[in-house]
């Protein structure tokens, strides 16, 4: 039975294009502790507000301004921005003052990295969480499986995602898809050097999201490598719990290095290279299956939600 409204958190997004969208949605079909109290546009026209008046769930087109300026305003706790990197710094400044606790899937990095299957415990309390990118939530649970059985002293990361799934907010941020991915990479994954590389795909029939992560291990031990395997298996079916579309596409691959190159690792040796091939499908909820760049994202977003809901009922009681 799912819980009544008294044992829920009301819960505002920010963001009424395809992201903010599909967030609604999941919310009001998935979630058990969040009361979805408002979705916060600045196109009256849009097809997510017109959507979520259809469903009953209030709405404003004047932005954060007009979200502070509704009736149950004060009693909202949860905000998710789906905006962009800059649109969420001025939202971040204009809610300060009103102790709401922020859901941030830009990549504006203003508060800690969380990726749900890693770190999410540790961060229950933050003020302003920030989801990385979707790249990210892809593949840095890969990244930190690896690095909890070897050392990891580089990983990059590519993730391919439909053209047609790239919407302006996402094609706006592409620097900051880059900088927030690797720093990500290192902080929360564990590897010593990071990089990202996003490619927009323009295939028709559009392609559903595929990643690779390649990284250099000191694994010389057998034994060691099994484990690497069995670890990322692990934690793909962690993040396949809150992202069914979420795959491995082929085998765990683990090769040697014969001539690893120094410039990138420093003086941290490196036996062999791990490579992992992943897919996203989406669930389909708003978007199309193709676009799991961005239902990774509103998966992410929602099992956040739902854990730091969880926290402040479990509070209030």
């Amino acid at each position: 039975m799912n819980p009544t409204a008294q044992t829920r958190a009301k819960a505002a997004v920010i963001g009424s294009g395809n992201i903010g969208t599909d967030l609604m949605i999941k919310i009001l079909r998935l979630s058990e502790h969040l009361d979805l109290a408002a979705l916060v546009g600045i196109d009256p026209e849009s097809d997510g507000l017109a959507r979520a008046g259809r469903l009953g769930v209030p709405t404003t087109a004047a932005g954060v301004a007009g979200l502070m300026a509704m009736r149950d305003f004060d009693d909202i706790q949860v905000v998710f921005d789906a905006t962009s990197a800059k649109a969420h710094q001025a939202n971040a400044r204009a809610l300060a003052p009103h102790a709401k606790r922020l859901i941030d899937l830009t990549p504006a990095a203003l508060g800690p990295f969380v990726v749900p299957a890693v770190n999410l415990e540790g961060h229950l309390d933050a003020p302003d969480v920030n989801l990385v990118t979707c790249g990210g939530q892809a593949t840095i649970p890969v990244v930190a499986a690896i690095s909890q059985v070897a050392p990891v002293p580089y990983a990059e990361i590519v993730a391919s995602i439909a053209s047609r799934s790239a919407g302006p907010g996402t094609r706006a941020n592409i620097d900051e898809f880059t900088e927030t991915t690797a720093a990500a990479i290192e902080s929360v994954g564990g590897a010593g050097r990071g990089k990202a590389i996003i490619v927009l795909n323009p295939a028709e029939p559009p392609l559903i999201m595929r990643d690779t992560v390649l990284c250099l291990v000191d694994a010389p031990d057998p034994g060691v490598r099994d484990r690497i395997a069995t670890s990322v298996e692990y934690m793909v079916a962690e993040v396949a719990a809150y992202v069914p579309g979420y795959r491995l596409k082929q085998p765990v691959q683990i090769t040697p290095v014969t001539d690893h190159p120094q410039t990138l690792i420093g003086e941290t040796p490196a036996t062999h290279q791990v490579t992992v091939l992943l897919e996203v499908e989406g669930a389909g909820h708003y978007l199309p299956p193709f676009a799991g760049n961005l239902d990774i994202m509103t998966s992410a977003a929602l099992r956040v939600g739902e854990r730091i809901a969880a926290r402040l009922l479990e509070a209030k009681e």
